[in-house]
């Protein structure tokens, strides 16, 4: 039985391992960074910690949404790294059989299918559970921890 925080995007369910969270927070005031992907809304000050923060809707070539109250930021460790993930809205933690998690299919590795280590069926809901650790690439992990170091990334 593993627990994943699961959060919506566009209507769709999705989960990250709940070990891999480590706070949930409100949108707050992000300092945009010049030459960023346009996923990679900028970074926040989280009690004196700079975040990169990413917008997993675009990540996944969805249309960009407003913020609301309901937008929040999901900070996650990746390896070793923290890193924020901006959601439309965080649903529920739920404790998932690993028995009841099917393989993603196989043939369709474009941009969401890569980062999609199961689908999970919880009712009536399908939940396409994420790898956290591949929505950034080694170059974007290794920046980011720069950033999170507090050193120049130059």
């Amino acid at each position: 039985m593993i627990q994943y925080l699961t959060f919506i995007l566009d209507e769709e369910y999705y989960g990250i391992e709940i070990s891999n969270v480590i706070e949930i927070v409100g949108m707050q005031k992000i300092t945009q960074m010049p030459q960023q992907p346009e996923y990679v809304n900028g970074v926040i000050n989280l009690r004196g910690k700079i975040i990169p923060t990413i917008d997993v809707r675009v990540r996944f070539h969805k249309e960009k949404a407003e913020y609301d109250e309901r937008t929040c930021i999901i900070v996650v460790d990746v390896q070793d790294t923290m890193v924020g993930f901006i959601v439309d809205r965080v649903d529920e933690v739920l404790t998932i059989n690993e028995e009841t998690i099917s393989e993603p299919p196989r043939f369709n590795q474009d941009f969401k299918g890569r980062y999609v280590k199961g689908i999970a069926k919880i009712e009536d809901k399908i939940i396409l559970l994420l790898e956290s650790g591949l929505l950034l690439s080694e170059k974007e992990l290794e920046e980011t921890a720069i950033l999170n170091s507090g050193k120049n990334p130059s």
